[in-house]
């Protein structure tokens, strides 16, 4: 097992339109006015940016992050990273009772050297440090969806 390895997988269950939630979250710039754990996105060009995350542990991480889907018809945005994290990430919205499921699908390899070092008793809080964020994130997108 390569314990810098990990993939996630999260759904979100959030108030109204898939359409309205793709846009949210097409909107990467955005994502600190409502996801306090994405602390700075700097977007490099139209289809590229780097990104800053922090949790609850006490370490930033920082990804480049490059667009390899955008498709509203579909729900699909999808991206590669590199930096702190190697790999891809993608949200796929469909409409649910109530208003959208949304689907994050993460597959990443570290590659913070700390983080590398810590691999095996870290990886608990590591897998803890994820799902709080995502929870956050969902609270967060879930609130400004509600707010418009």
């Amino acid at each position: 097992m390569d314990w810098c390895h990990y993939r996630f997988r999260s759904v979100w269950a959030l108030p109204g339109a898939p359409a309205d939630a793709y846009a949210a979250l097409e909107r990467v710039q955005d994502y600190p006015l409502w996801w306090p754990q994405v602390r700075e996105v700097t977007p490099l060009d139209e289809f590229s940016g780097i990104a800053r995350f922090r949790s609850f542990l006490p370490y930033d991480l920082v990804v480049t992050a490059r667009e390899r889907r955008r498709d509203p018809g579909a729900g699909v945005l999808e991206i590669s990273m590199t930096g702190d994290l190697e790999g891809w990430a993608r949200w796929t919205l469909r409409a649910a009772p109530g208003g959208t499921r949304a689907r994050y699908d993460q597959e990443v390899v570290v590659r913070r050297r700390l983080m590398r070092r810590l691999a095996v008793p870290g990886r608990p809080l590591f897998l803890l440090n994820h799902a709080l964020m995502m929870r956050s994130g969902q609270r967060g997108l879930a609130a400004r969806l509600t707010a418009v």
